[in-house]
């Protein structure tokens, strides 16, 4: 078997060759007289988090998985178990399955995370969803050896957390507690323990860098990003703050190489608990839903509406039959306020309402039409709303008039007919005027606009013809406006705002 000096090695050897390069003017000092000797250090470097450390190990555990998948690397052969890259034992599973014969008709992988006790009465610890997706046979490995078998409470794909529960009655176990993770501040010192690359009982320390990360990880994201190292095999294990509390779930790093680069994400405490709370009371989420489609708002788009500044989530579309399908919120509603909490940004809303009960009655702040509105809406279950179809279109209008075409914008378009329906495969309940040409490069073209959309409003009122469309547009310029706000729907009623300058 081969032996290669690895990254760690490297990084190891580094210290103690610049300490025997500092050696002799040090030496120097402490032979020089009394009278010049340097004043006395109390401490050398930062305060050590030793103490802390050795605290919190107890507490933090080694998930293992296996599943058994059909197939393998061709008949007869034994498949080489996944270990993570650049684990130490690497080698060893490479020299020990080299060639090997076997049989079979399923083989068997296995995966390393970690994880965290956060109950020690009743055996339940967190991990991410990933790290024990699809498994048969989950099992958690402590620091001091023993290993218990686990059966898994509940999962959240969109947040990416596991609930595990292991019997406690066969092994006295310690447990850690969630923190604020909403006081911690760019800059403060969080510790990260975890299993990277098979290593099991690995800390590491680093600052928060940034806070409110958007990685585009699930519908939820907010992530607390850290440069503590964070490796392959540390999902799922927790940041802690310098008070021992767990403030994040590392689950995601950025890096080119798979190892750490300084940048990596954990799930925020305020967001787990209450999925970590709803998994242990129901075995499954259930979050609010307000039944609408949003986007971002942009400054086009906050011109077009008549809004100051750029801030909300625009609405394009309400579901049917959802909480707000009763006329409370209205297409082209720019959502600026939701039971107390403003929304700056568009994600901020999804995040809001998903963390509110089910059932409960909130207060919403829109403008609409320039002028802020409050309504009271009961919210849904976002899981039972998931089931419901794709949003409808808007208002039929009217069909089988001869067909009329215009051009603006680098648009051409005309009326919805059954043969434009036919010819672009739009569904029967949507309305409007279809595009049937965009040219390269014109204003529609850079806003993403493509043959077969339909135009269903124009600075929020409807359209149906040609000359509908001729005559907004001809009327924002009046108004001396530089963009126009069109409302388009997809072939499948899908709708989305984009705002399209008429310069």
């Amino acid at each position: 078997m081969s032996h290669r000096p690895t990254p760690l090695l490297r990084r190891a050897i580094l210290p103690l060759a610049m300490a025997m390069v500092f050696a002799s003017p040090v030496l120097a000092q402490t032979e020089a007289p009394a009278a010049a000797a340097a004043p006395h250090v109390t401490q050398a470097g930062p305060a050590s988090v030793a103490d802390l450390a050795e605290g919190l190990l107890g507490a933090v555990v080694n998930i293992s998985t296996s599943q058994r998948i059909k197939g393998g690397e061709g008949q007869g052969t034994v498949p080489l178990p996944e270990v993570p890259e650049g684990s130490p034992f690497q080698d060893f599973f490479d020299e020990f399955f080299k060639d090997r014969q076997g049989g079979g008709g399923q083989r068997q992988v296995q995966s390393l995370g970690s994880g965290f006790v956060i109950d020690a009465a009743e055996g339940i610890l967190v991990t991410n969803n990933h790290v024990i997706a699809d498994a048969d046979e989950i099992e958690v490995n402590f620091s001091d050896g023993s290993k218990l078998k686990a059966e898994l409470v509940g999962t959240d794909s969109k947040t990416d957390i596991a609930v595990l529960k292991v019997d406690p009655t066969l092994k006295k176990l310690k447990e850690v507690h969630f923190g604020d993770s909403d006081r911690m501040r760019i800059g403060d010192w969080v510790m990260a323990i975890g299993n990277p690359f098979g290593l099991g009982g690995t800390v590491t320390v680093g600052i928060i860098s940034a806070r409110n990360r958007d990685i585009d990880a699930g519908p939820y994201d907010d992530f607390i990003q850290t440069d503590a190292a964070i490796n392959r095999g540390n999902s799922g294990g927790p940041l802690f703050n310098m008070y021992g509390e767990v403030v994040g779930i590392n689950t995601a790093i950025i890096s080119p190489s798979g190892g750490s680069i300084g940048i990596g994400f954990s799930i925020p405490a305020e967001l787990a608990v209450g999925v970590v709370s709803q998994l242990r009371e129901f075995g499954e989420t259930r979050r609010g839903w307000l039944g609408v489609r949003i986007q971002p708002v942009t400054d086009e788009i906050a011109e077009s509406l008549g809004i100051k500044e750029a801030h909300g989530a625009l609405v394009s579309g309400i579901i049917k039959d959802g909480p707000v399908d009763n006329g409370l919120i209205e297409v082209g509603d720019v959502i600026i306020r939701f039971d107390g909490r403003d929304i700056k940004e568009s994600r901020e809303l999804p995040l809001a309402v998903a963390e509110s009960p089910v059932g409960k009655a909130v207060d919403v702040v829109v403008i609409r039409k320039g002028v802020e509105t409050t309504v009271k809406v009961t919210l849904g279950r976002l899981e039972e709303g998931e089931k419901l179809a794709e949003a409808e279109g808007a208002q039929a209008g009217e069909e089988g008039r001869p067909v009329a075409t215009a051009s603006l914008l680098g648009m051409t378009f005309g009326e919805l007919t059954d043969e434009m329906r036919d010819k672009f495969g739009i569904d029967p309940d949507v309305s409007g005027v279809v595009v049937t040409e965009v040219a390269d490069g014109s204003p529609a073209a850079e806003r993403g606009v493509t043959a077969g959309d339909v135009i269903t409003e124009i600075a929020q009122e409807s359209v149906s013809t040609p000359e509908d469309v001729l005559d907004r547009i001809a009327a924002l310029k009046e108004q001396g406006r530089k963009n126009a706000l069109l409302m388009l729907a997809s072939k499948t009623g899908e709708l989305r705002f984009v705002t399209i300058r008429m310069d």
